[in-house]
């Protein structure tokens, strides 16, 4: 168990890491500030959907609520 709680606080840690760099610059972490996620497909082509976490604006604000 102490692997794992090893690893689960590394996760958390580097996650709250990303979470307080991208408060600072005013983006959503979950997809960067973007808006969108892109998700590659095996034909040759690509979906593209709006951010849940933001609703599509890219910003932190948006993604606190």
């Amino acid at each position: 168990m102490g692997l794992f709680s090893a690893i689960s606080e590394w996760s958390n840690g580097r996650y709250e890491k990303r979470v307080s760099k991208m408060q600072e610059k005013g983006l959503c972490p979950d997809c960067g500030g973007k808006g969108i996620h892109t998700l590659p497909h095996e034909h040759l082509y690509s979906s593209t959907f709006h951010c849940p976490g933001c609703s599509g604006s890219g910003l932190f604000e948006d993604w606190m609520k």
